[in-house]
């Protein structure tokens, strides 16, 4: 079982530097809370790197178990991800498709970014499923240019 991670504000790793690594002996990791700015999180490097090893070889035996059985990722994505219940069944293979392919992509990189991008992706799919009044306005055909779309701000 993991150890908790704990909070702090920045400030206090910039104010008690080594008290603030101190915290790593009684927590997996310390979350470095900003104001302006996403949080950071402060672990050791041994930590990062086996938390690293794991992802890499999930993903790689995950894979191999689709390639053996494809019908397993399909049957257990409603479990693990609910929102894939509002999916059409075309698109859950094909996003267990994508998912597979990705994860182990994104493991033999070791870079996750991927998968959590894709995961954000067919969530929102989801929830454009999930309600019958946005499905209908974005499934209707359209002949008219909404002109340029501002760039996001980031989420």
């Amino acid at each position: 079982m993991s150890m908790p991670s704990e909070s702090v504000p920045f400030s206090e790793l910039l104010r008690q530097p080594a008290e603030t690594a101190e915290r790593l002996s009684r927590a997996r990791a310390v979350r470095l809370r900003r104001r302006d700015a996403p949080d950071l999180v402060l672990m050791s490097a041994d930590r990062a790197a086996a938390e690293g090893e794991v992802v890499d070889l999930t993903a790689r035996l995950l894979a191999s178990v689709v390639h053996q059985d494809p019908t397993l990722v399909r049957a257990a994505l409603p479990t693990v991800l609910p929102w894939v219940r509002f999916l059409p069944p075309e698109d859950v293979e094909q996003m267990a498709s994508e998912f597979v392919a990705t994860a182990e992509a994104a493991a033999a990189m070791g870079n996750t970014a991927a998968v959590s991008q894709l995961l954000t992706e067919w969530r929102h799919t989801a929830e454009i499923h999930a309600d019958p009044d946005l499905h209908r306005v974005l499934a209707a055909p359209s002949s008219d240019d909404f002109g340029p779309v501002a760039r996001p701000s980031g989420e």
